[in-house]
């Protein structure tokens, strides 16, 4: 298991490549891990994450209270508590404002179409939680019936959060979120989308239960149906599940 002071200087390492590419501006955006089952190592409130050193962090138990650090406990700690209490597997979140995803949010669209290959075997699909003002119980009442199924999530009007079984590949799911919301615009500006079949989606699926760290069980995107001519119908439709979801798979290294 990774000592603190190297979890500190993770979360440090990751907050500088969310400034550094734009994800967050100002004191934007939050980054944690747990470090044991009763407490989390979070970055601060009010705090530029491309500023941050390892000893600005905090500690935090799982009802949010201060246990350790100089500075303050941001008001977003209530989503990142309630992912690893709704996810044993969770070991890191992150939570950023990546514009072309964020626009998505803003404007009410999930990422939910099945257009890229790479997206539907990692994420499955990226739904869009209903507004909730920050820091306050909306905001997780929101993201409560999603977290369980889905390793990324658009927060209306208000940005992203990805988690996985380290900060790592919850940092490296914040930049698919972001690369896809970037396809995906490009599809709007061209006026056409391709979306996958279901024989695809299929056999992604079953690509998808053999994909080394891919740990995701979320439901893939639903298939659009073919319109009869060669092409897709593109219009969202509501997103269920193509087939049933592999088992959720646990690194090793937090069993």
């Amino acid at each position: 298991m990774p000592s603190e002071r190297q979890h500190r200087r993770e979360i440090v390492l990751f907050g500088g490549a969310l400034h550094q590419r734009g994800y967050v501006a100002a004191m934007d955006g939050n980054l944690s891990v747990r470090i044991d089952d009763r407490h989390i190592l979070a970055t601060p409130t009010s705090m530029c994450k491309g500023m941050m050193k390892p000893s600005d962090l905090v500690i935090v138990d799982m009802e949010g209270r201060h246990v350790a650090g100089r500075r303050s406990v941001s008001s977003e700690i209530a989503m990142h508590l309630l992912i690893y209490k709704l996810r044993p597997d969770v070991h890191g979140v992150v939570h950023a404002h990546p514009p072309t995803a964020t626009g998505f949010a803003a404007a009410g669209l999930a990422l939910n179409q099945p257009l890229v290959c790479e997206v539907v075997i990692g994420l499955g699909s990226i739904p869009l939680a209903k507004y909730g003002t920050p820091g306050t119980p909306e905001l997780t009442r929101g993201l409560e019936p999603l977290i369980p199924q889905y390793d990324a999530i658009l927060m209306s009007n208000h940005g992203v959060v990805a988690y996985g079984v380290d900060l790592h590949s919850a940092y490296m799911k914040m930049e698919t979120v972001e690369h896809f919301a970037q396809i995906a615009l490009v599809t709007h500006l061209l006026g056409k989308q391709q979306p996958l079949g279901s024989v695809e989606l299929e056999k992604l699926m079953a690509a998808r239960s053999k994909y080394q760290g891919s740990t995701s069980s979320a439901p893939l995107p639903l298939a659009v149906p073919c319109d009869g001519e060669g092409g897709y119908d593109s219009q969202p439709q509501e997103e269920v599940p193509v087939v049933a979801r592999p088992s959720r798979r646990v690194s090793s290294r937090h069993r």
